[in-house]
């Protein structure tokens, strides 16, 4: 009988190098791999907000049955990712201006908490750090890959391992509630603006962040998810994209 247990924590979608390994790949069910999949192929432009998702032709295009693709789109469907209207299916969720101005508001608030509780506690310099390096290093390489889904990928990581470092388990939680829509706005923007800039724009914030400063650390990051964002037409992106889709 095929396994359809997933973790209630969405996973690191990719491995990330460590300079001298890896790390270790989690275990994954046909579930897993059509969520991954699923949220690639959003980050990566390949299917875009508002598109319908129809169960049978995804599970030929993935090559499994149907249960694990309807058994994704159930989850991705409760995290917000995707939604179930009647008359017209299962859609990727639409995304507007209105809408990252919402999950902005949302990711200020957890980051900037997690980010103060860390340097409160200390975790913001020496190891504490690797994760986030490693998340920065793996950024870079997919960037010059230009590869969106990869950039989006490291991206989600490094903000993950940002929560993780503040030590308290309900605002990870909050935040992991919507770490897929997350991935799937990171990879737009990389269609708006070049994906060496994104790189850089996380260089930055781990400087300050080591640095400890925490006025300078909330400025940084609104700098970065707020001001940063706001400059992006993400309407604009998509259909621009859809048009660029089409044509091909």
């Amino acid at each position: 009988m095929q396994q359809t247990k997933t973790n209630a924590r969405a996973e690191a979608p990719r491995p990330v190098s460590r300079g001298t390994g890896w790390l270790p790949l989690q275990p994954q069910t046909l579930v897993d791999q059509a969520i991954e999949a699923i949220i690639a192929g959003a980050a990566a432009g390949l299917i875009l907000p508002g598109d319908r998702i129809v169960e049978a032709e995804l599970a030929r295009k993935l090559g499994v049955s149907r249960v694990p693709v309807r058994e994704a789109l159930r989850l991705l469907e409760s995290q917000g990712v995707v939604v179930n209207e009647p008359y017209k299916g299962i859609r990727l969720r639409p995304v507007t201006n209105g809408r990252v101005a919402d999950l902005i508001e949302t990711r200020i608030a957890l980051e900037a908490s997690a980010m103060g509780r860390a340097t409160a506690a200390g975790r913001n310099r020496g190891h504490h750090l690797d994760p986030l390096r490693r998340a920065v290093a793996e950024m870079e390489l997919m960037a010059a890959r230009h590869d969106a889904y990869g950039v989006a990928a490291a991206d989600t990581l490094f903000h993950r391992a940002l929560c993780e470092l503040g030590g308290n388990s309900v605002t990870l939680d909050l935040w992991e509630t919507l770490s897929r829509q997350f991935t799937i706005i990171f990879g737009l923007a990389t269609f708006g603006k070049p994906m060496l800039g994104v790189v850089e724009e996380h260089q930055d914030l781990l400087v300050v962040f080591e640095a400890g400063d925490i006025a300078a650390i909330r400025a940084a990051l609104d700098e970065h998810i707020t001001v940063m964002n706001q400059a992006m037409d993400y309407e604009a992106i998509i259909a621009r994209r859809r048009a660029e889709r089409d044509e091909a």
